[in-house]
């Protein structure tokens, strides 16, 4: 038998349960034989057939994943973000541990690789990459308690909300349900996105700003011209002083033509009245003294300057 051509078994990536492999007419003396040592199968997980020799793909281990948790499982956490593609969860070659949600009536114990978790609370099950995964804010939320420090939450957060993978309600109602609402890390990053904060290098001069006695900026707000034309959106900008600090970082300028744009668009601010400070994360964390010097000092210029001619969010 070419069960390794079945319809079913190449749906499932060349995996199979025992009595899926019953039902396509295997005996189980024969499965058991076909998975010892040597064979041509191999058990991935306990009831997870591999229909092959040879080290199981990363797709493979996900697909693993959700047959070993059976009806209804679907992938969350960072196994989730990777087929959603979050960078901050990391690609999914580099997965460990893989989060699986399964509904609150059954109770399959975490395996292995495989993490295993119950919920009450109604979950949509959405095809990523043709395989299901809870929502992107689910699997955010999901995904905190695997994340080491501060940061790793900031870049995560700020990531998903800064590329528009989901709304920054969604994200918080999502954060709450689960109970994370009150992990420091959580509600500090969240108050920053509120603010309009959409990077951990922002997130990281926002503190810094307040402790040197300079007024919280603008953070990530279009500007336009005074006739309704798009001008920029700065990552800090202060009106009163027409004055926007730009954190440039390499993960953002990788090619030529990322720089280039960059320059164009601030050039363009700086001919419409604006002064444009520049500042890297490194020299953030390392000389933050200098920038908040140069920062009072323009501030206190502009504040004394003609009002640049633009304005935040376009005319009515």
């Amino acid at each position: 038998m070419r069960t390794h051509m079945d319809p079913l078994v190449v749906a499932q990536d060349g995996l199979a349960t025992p009595r899926q492999l019953v039902g396509l007419g295997w005996a189980t003396s024969t499965i058991a034989r076909r998975c010892a040592p040597g064979g041509p199968w191999q058990r991935l997980l306990p009831r997870v057939i591999l229909l092959q020799t040879g080290a199981p793909s990363p797709r493979q281990r996900l697909r693993a994943a959700l047959l070993f948790a059976g009806e209804g499982a679907l992938l969350t956490g960072t196994a989730a973000l990777a087929l959603y593609e979050v960078r901050a969860a990391g690609p999914v070659t580099r997965l460990g541990t893989v989060d699986v949600l399964v509904p609150g009536t059954r109770n399959p114990r975490s395996r292995a690789y495989v993490r295993v978790h119950r919920t009450e609370r109604p979950c949509r099950r959405l095809p990523v990459r043709g395989l299901p995964c809870a929502s992107l804010p689910r699997a955010t939320a999901d995904a905190i308690p695997s994340l080491t420090g501060r940061t790793a939450v900031t870049a995560l957060l700020a990531e998903v909300v800064q590329r528009g993978r989901c709304t920054l309600e969604e994200l918080t109602t999502a954060l709450r349900s689960g109970r994370h609402g009150s992990d420091p890390r959580v509600a500090t990053t969240l108050e920053g996105l509120t603010a309009g904060v959409r990077s951990v290098a922002e997130a990281a001069a926002r503190p810094l700003l307040r402790e040197a006695g300079i007024p919280d900026p603008r953070w990530n707000q279009d500007l336009y011209l005074l006739d309704g034309t798009f001008l920029a959106r700065p990552d800090a900008y202060w009106p009163y002083a027409g004055v926007v600090l730009e954190i440039d970082s390499r993960e953002w300028h990788l090619g030529p033509g990322d720089w280039e744009r960059t320059m164009a668009r601030r050039n363009l601010m700086i001919r419409h009245g604006l002064t444009v400070l520049s500042v890297s994360p490194s020299q953030l964390r390392d000389d933050p003294e200098s920038l908040m010097t140069t920062l009072h000092a323009a501030l206190a210029t502009g504040a004394a300057s003609p009002a640049p001619t633009v304005r935040l969010g376009a005319p009515d």
